[in-house]
């Protein structure tokens, strides 16, 4: 696999300001490092400058560091959501709040999300409640057939959260987007071709003069890191047809290729296998919504890990929590691939180091190696039962509460003990 693009100045100066976090260590816990092995029982994590130094079973708490007891809990790795609207829609039906697309104008693959990001969404605040510290927040659609345009890696921890711009570009084939391109899925292959064709040849003696090109010079420049292998190339696609035209064209133009989606990614598992190519799935999707997933069965995550294709879990409830309750459809999605056959484990980092790995960040967060971000989450109970919610949520090394405007607002209005979030017919 070639080697993933460098973070961004932005990426790398939050890396740089974690180091500051406070040292402690977390202990009596069951550690799921994010690796894909099993649990570390009775471990203990210490905590250095606000990242792993080092997971041991039974390990010696250094003196003079706050210990917290985990009590036999599941610690995991901070939970990162690889496709997601968060912080870029907060009401969909308001059109102040809901900045994922652009209708009108000429903007294509040049149309960026990260200026729009929304750091005090209260989506965003939701979603850090349930532990989730990374996201990958994806547009939804231009005028330009078949881009969508370029994605934001984002760190929910605290402040601003546009940890690197411009992280990938996303295309969506086949379904009610081939409209767009005159209503067939061809012309959109086509379009997809002939785009990348003219920004690999942008620059160059056989540059196509502008009453040749069907992109603009601006749209093109945004495609140039694409072609060139710097640029992920996100193809949201679900039939069996359209994966294996996916899997050819990232294999005629050397390109870094996720697909997200893959309803039908089952039948050409070792396919993807071998071309390196990872999914990020719904295992919710288990019917088809459309003629695209007629294939869509419950154990697409299972049979895909078990081809060798790294496997990532979007969220569930076909489309609804890409922004609203993404940490809870996420862990439930991930159980739901675990009663159809992914290993536990397998589903754990499904939800940490797969989705890190897929988006270039596994150097930084996702798993509990020594060396990485301390982002981790100590849950109350089993992680992939949705019932269950963090008890401690630790990013770069440092307690964050868990409290959301939600639960304020229940705790103002319910009746009886103020202390208590919820009113009495909610316990």
């Amino acid at each position: 696999m070639r080697l993933l693009a460098r973070l961004s100045a932005a990426m790398l100066a939050w890396v740089a300001a974690a180091a500051s976090g406070q040292d402690l260590a977390i202990v009596n816990g069951r550690a799921w490092t994010g690796n894909g092995a099993g649990p570390v029982e009775n471990a203990t994590v210490i905590v250095r400058g606000g990242r792993i130094a080092t997971v041991q079973a039974g390990g010696a708490v250094p003196a003079g560091i706050m210990a917290i007891d985990a009590g036999g809990r599941n610690v995991t790795p901070g939970l990162f959501a690889g496709a997601t609207q968060l912080g870029l829609v907060e009401v969909s039906g308001a059109e102040d709040t809901a900045d994922e697309s652009v209708d009108a104008g000429k903007l294509g693959p040049a149309f960026e999300v990260a200026p729009a990001v929304n750091s005090n969404s209260l989506l965003v605040e939701q979603a850090r409640g349930d532990g989730v510290l990374w996201a990958m927040a994806f547009p939804t659609g231009t005028p330009t057939s078949p881009f969508l345009g370029q994605s934001a890696l984002l760190r929910l921890g605290a402040g601003s959260m546009l940890a690197r711009p411009r992280a990938a570009m996303f295309v969506r084939i086949g379904g009610s987007a081939s409209a767009n391109a005159g209503g067939s899925r061809a012309a959109q292959w086509s379009l997809l071709r002939r785009a990348l064709t003219e920004a690999a040849q942008l620059g160059t003696r056989g540059e196509l003069g502008a009453d040749d090109r069907l992109f603009s010079r601006h749209d093109l420049e945004a495609l140039r890191p694409v072609v060139a292998g710097r640029m992920i190339l996100a193809i949201q696609t679900n039939r069996e047809s359209d994966i294996r035209q996916a899997i050819q064209l990232g294999r005629e133009l050397r390109l870094r290729v996720v697909l997200v989606g893959g309803a039908e990614a089952w039948r050409v598992a070792g396919e993807l296998a071998a071309a390196r190519i990872p999914v990020l799935v719904d295992p919710g999707a288990n019917l088809p919504l459309s003629y695209d997933e007629l294939g869509a069965r419950s154990d697409n995550a299972a049979l895909l890990h078990r081809a060798g294709v790294t496997v990532g879990i979007v969220p569930s409830a076909h489309g609804i929590d890409m922004n609203y309750n993404v940490g809870v459809s996420s862990r439930m999605a991930a159980g739901l691939a675990v009663a159809a056959g992914l290993p536990y484990a397998a589903a754990i980092r499904a939800l940490t180091f797969a989705p890190a790995q897929i988006w270039g960040a596994e150097g930084t967060t996702g798993s509990l190696e020594p060396g990485r971000v301390a982002d981790l989450v100590i849950w109350d109970g089993d992680p992939l039962e949705p019932g269950s919610a963090p008890a401690h949520v630790i990013a770069g090394g440092r307690q964050l509460s868990t409290l959301t405007r939600e639960q304020q607002l229940s705790r103002r209005y319910a009746p009886g003990n103020k202390d208590d979030p919820w009113p009495p017919a909610y316990r």
